[in-house]
């Protein structure tokens, strides 16, 4: 048995045999340099097409856009703010990220496009706090809008840049974390929380997370590349003094419930994640971020839902190529994910 130490608890990872899978689906796939194994072109086979946590094109009803209630009717009232400092508005009649947003825009008479992230619970660029498919009941909104802009040319000298990629769920993705010691890193110029807005003129504008990391993952080592970001707009008391606060709102932390959102907006009232669940949650992440330095929570929460309604090993390899069929991971990534979600299931977890 492998055990991994996360959160003050120890998970006793099961030696599983990988000829066991029987994946009905095969597809091409790219290997980790970004080639492919098969002549099919970009077109025809994106390094990974998630149909899970991509916020679908929806036309936000135009009762919604007036102001009125959206699809779901779950009646919860949020209460937000812009993260660079603003009055407090209110939120509600949402059932997807992308209706959120215009929900805020409309508090605030800007275009929901400028959002780039939110965060709960702090106006911070805080990537522990960031606002993904869960919102629990009492938590505070900070918006994240547009700043400045800046382009950089970056050369490759390594096989990987040392960063971290997810998105906003509305076609922007960002920085979520640097690698200590990498390219990145050392320059000092990019920083977390920035918008990867274009690559060499390609721009990721309406795009995903994946989308940049298999840019990034096929720039030749070596080679030097232009990069444009932009930055989220900052208080003033950010930019004058970093080491200060800005008062919070007051959080109820006895709260136990969650809104949690999903893209086919199937909105729903739920108990917190389990500590169990949100450690897995977490190591699938993890497993994320290895394989294609991507993390997305909202995904991840979905192939724990998988894992925990399958009781082998090959109904759960099968079911993930069923129900993400846009999507394909490799054998490693399923056999290692099942290994986590089986044990938990299995209550093989103990506190050191």
């Amino acid at each position: 048995n492998t055990s991994f130490n996360i959160n003050n608890f120890t998970i006793l990872n099961s030696h599983i045999n990988m000829n066991i899978f029987q994946r009905k689906s095969r597809t091409p796939q790219f290997n980790y340099d970004g080639s492919s194994e098969s002549d099919c072109s970009d077109s025809e086979r994106p390094f990974l097409d998630s149909g899970l946590s991509e916020t679908p094109e929806i036309d936000i009803p135009s009762s919604s856009k007036n102001g009125g209630s959206s699809s779901m009717q779950h009646g919860l009232i949020f209460l937000c703010q812009l993260a660079h400092g603003s009055a407090t508005g209110r939120v509600q009649g949402f059932s997807t990220i992308k209706e959120l947003y215009h929900a805020i825009a409309r508090n605030y008479d800007i275009n929901p496009d400028d959002i780039l992230y939110c965060t709960l619970n702090t106006h911070k660029v805080d990537m522990t706090k960031l606002l993904g498919g869960h919102i629990g009941l009492d938590d505070f909104i900070f918006a994240h809008t547009r700043g400045s802009r800046k382009e950089l040319t970056i050369v490759k000298d390594e096989s990987s840049l040392g960063l971290t990629i997810t998105d906003n769920g509305n076609g922007l993705a960002f920085v979520k974390r640097i690698r200590e010691g990498s390219t990145i890193d050392q320059m000092g110029e990019v920083r977390i929380g920035d918008h990867i807005e274009a690559i060499n003129d390609n721009n990721f504008v309406g795009g995903r997370h994946y989308d940049v990391a298999r840019m990034l993952k096929r720039l030749p080592v070596g080679q030097s590349f232009t990069v444009v970001l932009v930055e989220p707009q900052r208080s003033f008391m950010d930019i004058a003094a970093r080491g200060s606060t800005r008062p919070s709102p007051p959080i109820d932390e006895t709260s136990k419930g969650t809104l949690r959102l999903r893209s086919d907006g199937s909105a729903t009232v739920e108990e917190l994640p389990s500590e169990i669940n949100q450690l897995c949650i977490a190591q699938i992440e993890d497993h994320l971020e290895q394989f294609i330095d991507i993390r997305d929570t909202e995904l991840s929460q979905s192939i724990l839902d998988i894992g925990m309604s399958k009781s082998d090993p090959d109904s759960f390899a099968n079911e993930m190529d069923r129900s993400l069929s846009k999507l394909y991971f490799p054998d490693e990534f399923v056999f290692s994910v099942w290994a986590i979600i089986n044990d938990a299931k299995s209550g093989v977890m103990i506190k050191p």
